[in-house]
């Protein structure tokens, strides 16, 4: 939100809403939100929340996927000020995707994108057990994309902490046995090693944690850092007449 760097009142396009944990605190700072999504399940749980915090009039849902023909079904040519997609541009076409936020918006569009593994991997677990990891070049390809484009991207790194939890030594085996897809099924006794190596007492066990879940019991002796790109520019589409 900081990054974005609204101006007072300023309209916006939230697409890949979720469950609204931007687009709700960007209404009750004063901007007109658009929050579009392609799932149902997340707009009625962000419908929940617009009627629990009073935001009817401030955040207008949006059933909407990248793949959508926006002509169609998304909003209008440069209907917001800033159009912008947090951690959600999940598509087969990104030139397109880049395209439908720059047409949408009249003044700033911006995308943040993971900028090294996936989220779902601790990479610090990965290369101490010695599993393969791919890296996401996603931020790369968008960004020159945006050059193609005859747009002038401006990035920003940041990192995000994340802290798993797990109640015993066998349910942090199996909550981390999920990132050895992919061909390091191979490295499960070598994660059970880790874990009971790294495993150490969490002292906010039974607070909330994760989307609402109370922390386990253990958690490793390190946190895990996820990085990502926030890409932000100048829309270069017209508006139409």
């Amino acid at each position: 939100m900081k990054l974005l760097a609204l101006k007072p009142g300023e309209s916006v396009l939230d697409m890949g809403c979720g469950a609204g944990s931007i687009a709700i605190p960007l209404a009750q700072a004063g901007h007109p939100v658009i929050a579009a999504d392609f799932s149902p399940a997340m707009l009625g749980t962000l419908d929940a929340g617009i009627e629990y915090y009073g935001l009817e009039d401030r955040i207008t849902p949006l059933e909407l996927a990248w793949d959508d023909d926006w002509d169609l079904v998304g909003p209008v040519a440069k209907a917001v000020d800033v159009a912008f997609a947090s951690r959600s541009v999940t598509t087969t076409n990104l030139k397109d995707a880049l395209a439908k936020l720059d047409r949408t918006a009249r003044r700033r569009c911006a995308v943040t994108m993971v900028a090294n593994s996936s989220p779902r991997y601790d990479l610090h677990l990965m290369n101490a057990i010695g599993a393969s990891v791919t890296c996401s070049n996603g931020f790369v390809y968008a960004f020159n994309i945006l050059i193609q484009m005859g747009a002038l991207p401006q990035v920003t790194y940041f990192e995000s902490p994340r802290r798993d939890t797990f109640d015993s030594l066998e349910a942090g085996v199996a909550d981390f046995s999920r990132m050895l897809e992919h061909g390091n099924e191979d490295k499960i006794d070598r994660l059970r090693v880790y874990v009971a190596q790294h495993m150490i007492e969490n002292p906010h066990a039974g607070e909330p944690g994760s989307k609402g879940v109370p922390q386990g019991r253990y958690m490793l002796d390190h946190i895990r850092k996820v990085r990502w790109a926030f890409i932000a520019w100048e829309p270069v589409s017209e508006s139409r007449s």
